[in-house]
């Protein structure tokens, strides 16, 4: 059985998370987050739950770990915190809850970015990974770089990512 037939059998509506790690928005001011959240509701998703948490390592780690455990979530997307600041920790809570990373979503996003962006595409640390039965993909934060991920790589392939993930 190929891709294509995979992609049938997938759950067409998901329940997902969506955070926004950043220091200085709130819901008022979180545009990423709430173009995230309108992509995922547009394509049939539910967002089940939705936080913003300042970039404090063992803060995200905590609250990832929270929901990635609940039942009531398939999947959890992280925006902000990819880049190369000291404070951008985003990648490395991650990995440390990854039982496999998806090196592919990562250089799938770099390369369709840098196609909009040039070579300032490598800035990004974009990531995705299976926990347990769900998956945790981590995108930059900017509005631009959301609306590029969801609508080319997370939308086409989750309901995909999952089915893998969940077959035995």
């Amino acid at each position: 059985m190929g891709h294509h037939e995979h992609e049938k059998l997938a759950a067409a509506s998901l329940r997902l998370g969506v955070m926004t790690f950043s220091d200085t928005r709130d819901e008022s001011s979180d545009k990423s987050g709430a173009i995230l959240k309108d992509l995922l509701t547009a394509a049939g998703h539910q967002v089940v739950g939705y936080r913003i948490l300042r970039e404090d390592t063992e803060l995200m780690r905590q609250a990832l770990h929270e929901w990635l455990v609940l039942p009531e979530f398939d999947a959890v997307i992280t925006n902000g915190g990819t880049g190369l600041t000291a404070r951008d920790g985003t990648v490395e809570v991650a990995r440390s809850l990854f039982n496999k990373e998806m090196e592919g979503f990562g250089e799938l996003f770099r390369w369709i970015s840098f196609q909009q962006i040039g070579a300032a595409a490598m800035l990004s640390r974009a990531c995705a990974g299976v926990v347990g039965d769900k998956m945790l993909i981590c995108i930059p934060g900017s509005s631009k770089a959301v609306k590029l991920a969801t609508a080319r790589l997370i939308i086409p392939q989750l309901p995909h990512m999952l089915w893998e993930v969940r077959r035995q």
